[in-house]
């Protein structure tokens, strides 16, 4: 007998011993859990701080001040097609509305990406994309160096269960926490490595 009859005979074992039907997966955790506004607001923050990302609160009225401060840097941007143009007011700069035919060296020689968001979980700190009109595809914010994206303390939830409840799982999702980064074997940490190397958001408390 050689080896491959022996992998092959232990798989079959270990399926003749499987449960002849799946397992029922428990549902029983929690999946929902009541914070108020301000409660949601500052641990958002603060995680979003702790993960080395740049925070702007903001009303409704200050929304294109505060995106042309976070832009401050940005002299040419990128946006998706269903962006509120408005918040652009003040961005002094140029702004390339994505088509989806932009190639991934085009995206590159941007100097940043301004989008929305469709929920974010407070507890974690974890912004999820679902590539909506005013998100747009995946590699137009994981591309360009710089991410600004706005995210509505309305859209703030509590924790992963209540997030992913507010998805639709057909979508794309992106989950950003915090600056791409990554850590070799010494524990050197590198940001940019897969993503953008800043992240700014600003943080919208009303509608």
């Amino acid at each position: 007998m050689n080896a491959r009859d022996v992998v092959l005979g232990r798989v079959r074992e270990a399926l003749a011993a499987a449960p002849p039907r799946p397992v029922e997966i428990p549902r029983d955790y929690r999946r929902e859990r009541a914070l108020s506004e301000q409660r949601r607001l500052d641990m958002v923050v603060d995680r979003l701080t702790e993960y080395g990302a740049g925070v702007y609160r903001c009303r409704a009225e200050e929304t294109a001040t505060t995106v042309a401060a976070a832009l401050a840097d940005a002299r040419r941007i990128a946006v998706p097609p269903g962006l509120d143009r408005s918040w652009l007011a003040e961005f002094s700069g140029s702004v390339e509305v994505d088509s989806g035919e932009f190639s991934v060296r085009a995206l590159d020689e941007v100097d940043g990406v301004l989008t929305s968001s469709a929920v974010t979980c407070a507890e974690t700190g974890t912004v999820f994309l679902d590539a909506s009109a005013d998100q747009g595809r995946r590699a137009l914010t994981l591309v360009p160096d710089l991410h600004v994206c706005v995210v509505e303390l309305s859209s703030v939830v509590a924790g992963i269960p209540e997030a992913v409840a507010e998805l639709e799982p057909t979508r794309p999702i992106t989950m950003i926490s915090g600056p791409s980064a990554t850590s070799d074997i010494e524990l050197d940490r590198v940001e940019g490595v897969h993503g953008p190397r800043t992240l700014r958001v600003v943080v919208r408390v009303d509608q």
